[in-house]
């Protein structure tokens, strides 16, 4: 079991043929992604050679998904194309849009974000590498040879981050890994991924990794207080950023002491979660809490 992406999950990949297109797609499929086609209007018609298959070119995310059965769909266009090709897929009715480009306008963001809503589709990012469940599929560009397997549900603002923290907990695995962006505006949040881990019966311990800013992370501690039994260990990056300054990702607004790590890290040990100040720390937090639970 995991959470938005299993090895049933068949996707498109919308700018397949550019150049991270064709880079990202090829490592999706190596890790045994199920890729099923990609979308390129002026290349429809075409196929794409990779080493473990031929991939088709279809003129339209409609096309892919009564082709293919597509279901999932990876964005790897510029962030002037960005508002279309997410408004294309949600038109569509695809269920999961994946949206990895960076520098998308806040208004874009807004309006299609809105619009898929509207329609159905669950949206990750913008500005997000993406979710991976590992031995399963990997939608995004988060690397699938830095962890296995198992009982751990991530939730991250930050790519790199889930990197480091995949890597640190290598050796006890995953179900699912979910880079939700960093923007102001994103289309899944910590709170909606906390759900399905709470949900999800093979996910026995969930990581959240924040950030200075906002107050996503005060909203998730709020949700954990009340709907979370599962056991939370959480990691805020920033503790060292100097006061009054904006740093990071473009969601990372603090003003006074709103969206400092301190007050985030305070609003989630009152919600019973365990907060580490340094990846590692982070990583020998859940250890603690499995070695407890076992």
């Amino acid at each position: 079991m995991a959470i938005h992406l299993t090895k049933e999950s068949k996707i498109l990949v919308q700018g397949m043929t550019g150049g991270e297109g064709m880079k990202h797609t090829r490592r999706m499929l190596a890790a045994g992604t199920n890729v099923v086609g990609g979308v390129n209007p002026r290349k429809a018609g075409r196929t794409v050679d990779f080493t473990e298959r031929s991939v088709p070119v279809f003129g339209s995310v409609a096309e892919g998904m009564d082709a293919a059965g597509a279901d999932v769909t990876v964005v790897f266009v510029p962030p002037a194309f960005t508002k279309a090709a997410v408004t294309e897929a949600a038109d569509a009715g695809i269920g999961l849009a994946v949206v990895i480009t960076e520098g998308v306008p806040v208004q874009d963001s807004v309006a299609f974000l809105a619009h898929a809503r509207r329609r159905g589709t669950r949206v990750i990012g913008p500005n997000c590498p993406g979710l991976i469940s590992p031995g399963q599929s990997n939608a995004g560009i988060i690397p699938a040879d830095i962890a296995k397997p198992g009982r751990i549900g991530l939730v991250s603002k930050s790519g790199t981050l889930t990197y480091q923290l995949m890597y640190e907990l290598r050796d006890i695995g995953f179900s699912t890994c979910v880079g939700i962006g960093g923007d102001p505006v994103v289309g899944t949040t910590h709170i909606d991924c906390l759900a399905a881990f709470q949900d999800d019966p093979d996910t026995d311990l969930i990581v959240l990794i924040g950030e200075i800013g906002g107050d996503a992370e005060e909203r998730a501690a709020a949700y954990i207080r009340d709907h979370v039994t599962k056991p939370v260990v959480g990691y805020i990056a920033g503790f060292t950023a100097p006061e009054g300054r904006t740093m990071g990702h473009a969601g990372a607004i603090v003003s006074g002491s709103s969206g400092t790590a301190r007050a985030k890290q305070r609003a989630l040990e009152a919600a019973g979660v365990r907060v580490g100040r340094t990846p590692t720390e982070t990583a020998r937090q859940v250890l603690a809490v499995l070695d407890a639970g076992s």
